[in-house]
């Protein structure tokens, strides 16, 4: 693939903000399935988001005839909700249109932007008619050229987490997608991340490689390595949220608390705040110091 990559690409326009090098960090808060099908738990973790300052929430819409692996539809899951086949399983956690509807306002009441991944064709044009304000790829459906193509007729801007992914494959999607309205997000997809497999200098190549802005999508535990991404140049962060690591759910162990989704976004302002603008100058609270301390003026 042949890129025309810039060293600060600009921002791309989504929902009420912009993401790119020159603006606040974007962070999203991932509800995915973690509401476990309970609006009202939906609505408790659009709360937490917005009390935390995040800018976005957002969902995981699946049809899950087409979705569900055909090897996995029959195999029998223990849920909450009694004994049932994990099709069964995916309808019981999926919101319909007056579901999303509802969670949607209430988001847009918090003043948060909200979205979600389609993982098929027909979910593309669920969130369209909803107006959703962007999609978000999951980095299981990278290589699904149709869905891609799907979401670039939308015009719509598109965040495209590359866990599981070559470089080869995330070429393939880039030019499926079109860079216009493209941000990347680095990931790895091991649940939970252990630091080892985080490497987070592939931010800088996926900069380097396809000029558009780069963010960091974690599934580790703690805060470190995502305020580290953001030290690295992340324009944004994603991170799984829940109401309690202990609930059931195969992603809430891997997600942030509210303390910690708080925490969290308190440290990337004080990381974005520390790194300045790399111009080396006196700075005025350095001139105390300099008059008491400096013996050999210049």
């Amino acid at each position: 693939m042949t890129t025309s990559p810039t060293a600060a690409p600009a921002g791309v326009p989504f929902g009420a903000h912009r993401i790119g090098a020159d603006e606040p960090v974007y962070v999203i808060g991932e509800i995915g399935l973690n509401h476990n099908g309970d609006v009202e738990i939906a609505k408790q973790l659009i709360d937490v988001a917005a009390e935390a300052g995040a800018q976005a929430v957002k969902f995981q819409k699946r049809t899950p005839d087409i979705s569900t692996p055909l090897a996995q539809r029959d195999q029998i899951r223990q849920t909450p909700w009694g004994e049932m086949t994990y099709l069964e399983y995916r309808y019981r956690v999926e919101f319909n249109r007056e579901q999303y509807l509802e969670v949607g306002a209430h988001a847009t009441a918090r003043g948060l932007d909200w979205f979600a991944s389609p993982w098929d064709v027909p979910s593309v044009e669920f969130l369209e008619e909803l107006d959703v304000v962007g999609h978000k790829v999951a980095s299981a459906s990278v290589t699904d050229l149709e869905l891609l193509s799907a979401l670039a007729a939308t015009g719509k801007p598109v965040i495209l987490s590359t866990g599981m992914s070559t470089l080869e494959q995330i070429d393939v999607a880039v030019e499926t997608l079109g860079t216009e309205r493209l941000i990347l997000l680095h990931a790895t997809s091991t649940y939970p991340l252990p630091p080892e497999e985080a490497n987070l200098r592939t931010i800088t190549t996926l900069q380097e490689r396809y000029g558009v802005p780069v963010g960091y999508s974690g599934h580790e535990r703690g805060l470190q390595i995502s305020v580290a991404a953001v030290a690295l140049g992340a324009v944004a962060v994603e991170r799984h949220i829940t109401l309690d690591r202990t609930m059931w759910g195969s992603d809430q162990a891997s997600s942030l608390e509210p303390t910690g989704l708080k925490n969290l976004v308190r440290d990337i302002r004080i990381v974005e705040q520390a790194m300045g603008d790399g111009v080396k100058r006196v700075f005025p609270g350095e001139l105390a110091p300099l008059s008491r301390l400096r013996r050999v003026g210049a």
